[in-house]
Protein backbone atom coordinates (compact mmCIF):
# COMPACT_ATOMS: atom_id res chain seq x y z
CA UNK A 1 0.00 0.00 0.00
CA UNK A 2 2.46 2.76 0.93
CA UNK A 3 4.88 1.56 -2.41
CA UNK A 4 1.65 2.15 -4.32
CA UNK A 5 1.05 5.58 -2.56
CA UNK A 6 4.56 6.78 -3.26
CA UNK A 7 4.12 5.73 -6.91
CA UNK A 8 1.26 7.94 -7.23
CA UNK A 9 2.77 10.39 -5.41
CA UNK A 10 6.28 10.55 -7.75
CA UNK A 11 3.87 10.32 -11.07
CA UNK A 12 1.94 13.54 -10.06
CA UNK A 13 5.02 15.35 -9.32
CA UNK A 14 6.75 14.10 -12.73
CA UNK A 15 3.41 14.97 -14.29
CA UNK A 16 3.34 18.77 -12.57
CA UNK A 17 7.11 18.91 -13.30
CA UNK A 18 6.55 17.83 -17.26
CA UNK A 19 3.48 20.32 -17.74
CA UNK A 20 5.84 22.93 -16.15
CA UNK A 21 8.57 22.08 -18.42
CA UNK A 22 5.97 22.16 -21.10
CA UNK A 23 4.34 25.51 -20.48
CA UNK A 24 8.55 26.97 -20.23
CA UNK A 25 9.06 26.14 -23.67
CA UNK A 26 5.64 27.69 -24.85
CA UNK A 27 6.20 30.67 -23.31
CA UNK A 28 10.10 31.85 -23.96
CA UNK A 29 9.14 34.92 -23.91
CA UNK A 30 7.92 35.04 -20.36
CA UNK A 31 8.89 34.29 -16.95
CA UNK A 32 9.72 31.34 -15.17
CA UNK A 33 7.07 32.73 -12.50
CA UNK A 34 4.79 32.66 -15.34
CA UNK A 35 4.53 29.32 -16.60
CA UNK A 36 5.00 28.48 -12.58
CA UNK A 37 1.27 30.28 -12.12
CA UNK A 38 -0.08 28.59 -15.17
CA UNK A 39 0.75 25.33 -13.66
CA UNK A 40 -0.82 26.56 -10.58
CA UNK A 41 -4.00 27.86 -11.93
CA UNK A 42 -4.50 24.18 -13.74
CA UNK A 43 -4.09 22.71 -10.57
CA UNK A 44 -6.28 25.28 -9.12
CA UNK A 45 -9.27 24.92 -11.78
CA UNK A 46 -8.51 20.86 -11.24
CA UNK A 47 -8.62 20.10 -7.37
CA UNK A 48 -11.66 22.45 -7.12
CA UNK A 49 -13.76 20.25 -9.77
CA UNK A 50 -12.28 16.87 -7.85
CA UNK A 51 -12.81 17.84 -4.58
CA UNK A 52 -16.56 19.28 -5.32
CA UNK A 53 -17.27 15.80 -6.59
CA UNK A 54 -15.88 13.70 -3.71
CA UNK A 55 -17.42 16.54 -1.69
CA UNK A 56 -20.80 17.29 -2.97
CA UNK A 57 -21.70 13.89 -4.99
CA UNK A 58 -19.24 10.63 -3.90
CA UNK A 59 -19.40 11.59 -0.46
CA UNK A 60 -19.15 11.25 2.77
CA UNK A 61 -20.19 14.40 3.75
CA UNK A 62 -16.98 16.15 5.69
CA UNK A 63 -19.52 18.14 8.06
CA UNK A 64 -21.20 14.60 9.11
CA UNK A 65 -18.39 12.26 8.85
CA UNK A 66 -14.72 13.70 9.84
CA UNK A 67 -12.54 11.19 10.56
CA UNK A 68 -14.15 8.18 8.47
CA UNK A 69 -11.87 6.14 6.20
CA UNK A 70 -10.62 7.12 2.88
CA UNK A 71 -12.48 6.18 0.16
CA UNK A 72 -9.94 5.32 -2.98
CA UNK A 73 -11.26 8.51 -5.12
CA UNK A 74 -10.45 10.67 -2.15
CA UNK A 75 -6.43 8.74 -1.83
CA UNK A 76 -6.04 9.30 -5.88
CA UNK A 77 -6.51 13.18 -5.75
CA UNK A 78 -4.74 13.64 -2.57
CA UNK A 79 -1.97 12.29 -4.19
CA UNK A 80 -2.40 14.09 -7.11
CA UNK A 81 -2.36 16.99 -4.84
CA UNK A 82 0.64 16.36 -2.45
CA UNK A 83 3.05 15.68 -6.18
CA UNK A 84 1.60 19.29 -7.03
CA UNK A 85 2.54 20.75 -3.58
CA UNK A 86 5.58 19.29 -3.54
CA UNK A 87 6.34 20.94 -6.98
CA UNK A 88 5.71 23.96 -5.73
CA UNK A 89 7.28 23.95 -2.96
CA UNK A 90 10.36 23.44 -4.14
CA UNK A 91 10.04 25.99 -6.94
CA UNK A 92 9.20 28.53 -4.30
CA UNK A 93 12.30 27.97 -2.35
CA UNK A 94 14.30 27.64 -5.08
CA UNK A 95 13.51 31.07 -6.80
CA UNK A 96 12.52 32.78 -3.13
CA UNK A 97 9.58 34.10 -4.66
CA UNK A 98 7.07 33.00 -1.45
CA UNK A 99 7.58 34.65 1.84
CA UNK A 100 7.73 33.02 5.45
CA UNK A 101 3.60 32.83 5.28
CA UNK A 102 2.88 31.07 1.94
CA UNK A 103 5.77 28.55 2.71
CA UNK A 104 4.15 27.66 6.13
CA UNK A 105 0.83 27.04 4.25
CA UNK A 106 3.06 24.91 1.80
CA UNK A 107 4.16 22.89 4.65
CA UNK A 108 0.61 22.49 6.88
CA UNK A 109 -0.77 21.04 3.38
CA UNK A 110 2.11 18.33 2.48
CA UNK A 111 1.71 17.79 6.44
CA UNK A 112 -1.67 17.42 6.36
CA UNK A 113 -1.87 15.18 2.67
CA UNK A 114 0.60 12.84 4.28
CA UNK A 115 -0.78 12.21 7.29
CA UNK A 116 -4.29 11.80 6.22
CA UNK A 117 -2.62 8.90 3.56
CA UNK A 118 -0.52 7.44 6.07
CA UNK A 119 -3.60 7.19 8.48
CA UNK A 120 -5.77 6.26 6.18
CA UNK A 121 -8.99 7.93 7.52
CA UNK A 122 -9.50 11.90 7.64
CA UNK A 123 -9.59 12.28 3.75
CA UNK A 124 -13.00 13.35 3.93
CA UNK A 125 -12.00 16.89 5.57
CA UNK A 126 -9.06 17.16 4.07
CA UNK A 127 -10.26 17.00 0.42
CA UNK A 128 -13.02 19.77 2.05
CA UNK A 129 -10.11 22.10 3.05
CA UNK A 130 -8.50 21.50 -0.22
CA UNK A 131 -12.04 22.62 -1.99
CA UNK A 132 -11.84 25.78 0.19
CA UNK A 133 -8.13 26.17 -0.33
CA UNK A 134 -8.44 26.24 -3.96
CA UNK A 135 -11.28 27.58 -5.21
CA UNK A 136 -9.94 31.42 -4.64
CA UNK A 137 -6.55 30.25 -6.30
CA UNK A 138 -7.29 30.66 -10.02
CA UNK A 139 -8.39 34.29 -9.07
CA UNK A 140 -5.57 34.46 -7.42
CA UNK A 141 -3.64 33.81 -10.41
CA UNK A 142 -6.41 35.99 -12.67
CA UNK A 143 -5.47 38.87 -10.68
CA UNK A 144 -1.37 38.11 -11.35
CA UNK A 145 -1.84 37.48 -14.73
CA UNK A 146 -3.89 41.20 -15.38
CA UNK A 147 -1.06 42.97 -13.63
CA UNK A 148 1.69 41.37 -15.39
CA UNK A 149 -0.31 42.23 -19.11
CA UNK A 150 -1.22 45.69 -18.12
CA UNK A 151 -5.15 45.33 -17.72
CA UNK A 152 -5.40 44.99 -13.80
CA UNK A 153 -6.64 48.73 -13.27
CA UNK A 154 -9.69 47.86 -15.34
CA UNK A 155 -13.56 47.17 -14.77
CA UNK A 156 -12.39 43.14 -14.88
CA UNK A 157 -9.43 43.73 -12.28
CA UNK A 158 -12.24 44.92 -9.67
CA UNK A 159 -14.84 42.17 -10.37
CA UNK A 160 -11.68 39.41 -9.33
CA UNK A 161 -10.74 41.40 -6.47
CA UNK A 162 -14.09 41.48 -5.16
CA UNK A 163 -14.63 38.07 -5.93
CA UNK A 164 -11.36 36.84 -4.07
CA UNK A 165 -12.06 38.61 -1.23
CA UNK A 166 -15.71 37.28 -1.03
CA UNK A 167 -14.66 34.14 -1.72
CA UNK A 168 -11.99 33.80 0.71
CA UNK A 169 -14.11 35.67 3.70
CA UNK A 170 -17.31 33.23 2.55
CA UNK A 171 -15.64 30.05 2.30
CA UNK A 172 -12.32 29.90 3.63
CA UNK A 173 -13.29 31.71 6.88
CA UNK A 174 -16.95 31.39 7.00
CA UNK A 175 -17.23 27.86 5.65
CA UNK A 176 -13.72 26.90 7.38
CA UNK A 177 -15.17 27.73 11.01
CA UNK A 178 -18.04 25.48 10.77
CA UNK A 179 -16.09 22.51 9.53
CA UNK A 180 -13.25 23.46 12.08
CA UNK A 181 -16.19 23.17 14.65
CA UNK A 182 -17.68 19.67 13.64
CA UNK A 183 -14.01 18.65 13.31
CA UNK A 184 -13.07 19.86 16.98
CA UNK A 185 -16.76 18.23 18.35
CA UNK A 186 -16.35 14.79 16.56
CA UNK A 187 -14.58 12.02 18.41
CA UNK A 188 -14.09 10.60 15.25
CA UNK A 189 -10.70 12.12 14.17
CA UNK A 190 -7.39 12.09 15.80
CA UNK A 191 -6.38 14.15 18.47
CA UNK A 192 -3.33 15.72 15.72
CA UNK A 193 -5.57 16.06 12.88
CA UNK A 194 -7.78 18.21 14.67
CA UNK A 195 -4.59 20.22 15.44
CA UNK A 196 -3.60 20.13 12.15
CA UNK A 197 -6.91 21.90 11.35
CA UNK A 198 -6.89 24.48 13.56
CA UNK A 199 -3.43 25.18 12.60
CA UNK A 200 -4.41 25.60 8.94
CA UNK A 201 -7.24 27.95 9.60
CA UNK A 202 -4.72 29.97 11.45
CA UNK A 203 -2.93 30.19 8.56
CA UNK A 204 -6.21 31.29 6.58
CA UNK A 205 -6.86 33.90 9.18
CA UNK A 206 -3.74 35.91 8.85
CA UNK A 207 -3.76 35.49 5.18
CA UNK A 208 -7.43 37.32 5.59
CA UNK A 209 -6.23 40.31 7.72
CA UNK A 210 -3.29 40.52 4.51
CA UNK A 211 -6.52 40.64 2.32
CA UNK A 212 -8.76 43.05 4.51
CA UNK A 213 -5.61 45.53 4.74
CA UNK A 214 -5.57 45.35 0.67
CA UNK A 215 -9.66 45.65 0.58
CA UNK A 216 -9.42 48.64 2.61
CA UNK A 217 -6.83 50.68 0.87
CA UNK A 218 -8.61 49.93 -2.65
CA UNK A 219 -11.70 51.33 -1.63
CA UNK A 220 -10.26 54.18 0.34
CA UNK A 221 -8.55 54.89 -3.07
CA UNK A 222 -11.12 54.29 -4.94
CA UNK A 223 -13.56 56.42 -3.25
CA UNK A 224 -10.90 58.84 -3.25
CA UNK A 225 -10.76 59.70 -7.15
CA UNK A 226 -14.45 58.99 -7.23
CA UNK A 227 -14.71 62.27 -4.89
CA UNK A 228 -11.96 64.10 -6.87
CA UNK A 229 -13.62 63.79 -10.24
CA UNK A 230 -16.83 64.91 -8.79
CA UNK A 231 -15.02 67.82 -7.57
CA UNK A 232 -14.15 68.23 -10.50
CA UNK A 233 -17.29 67.84 -12.73
CA UNK A 234 -18.88 70.53 -10.18
CA UNK A 235 -15.95 72.60 -10.56
CA UNK A 236 -16.34 72.69 -14.49
CA UNK A 237 -20.00 72.58 -14.27
CA UNK A 238 -19.81 75.95 -12.31
CA UNK A 239 -17.68 77.67 -14.18
CA UNK A 240 -19.25 77.00 -17.47
CA UNK A 241 -15.97 75.06 -18.98
CA UNK A 242 -17.60 71.43 -18.71
CA UNK A 243 -17.04 70.17 -22.15
CA UNK A 244 -19.67 67.22 -23.78
CA UNK A 245 -19.23 65.07 -26.23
Amino acid sequence: MALSLCLQVLCSLGGWLSLYTSFCRLNKHRSYEWSCRLVTFTHGILSIGLSAYIGFIDGPWPFTHPGSPNTPLQVHILCLTLGYFIFDLGWCIYFQSEGALMLAHHTLSILGIIMALALGESGTEVNAVLFGSEITNPLLQMRWFLRETGHYHSFTGDVVDFLFVALFTGVRIGVGAHLLFCEMVSPTPKWFVKVGGIAMYAVSWCFMVSIWRFAWKKSVKKYHAWRNRRNEERQLRHNGHLKTH
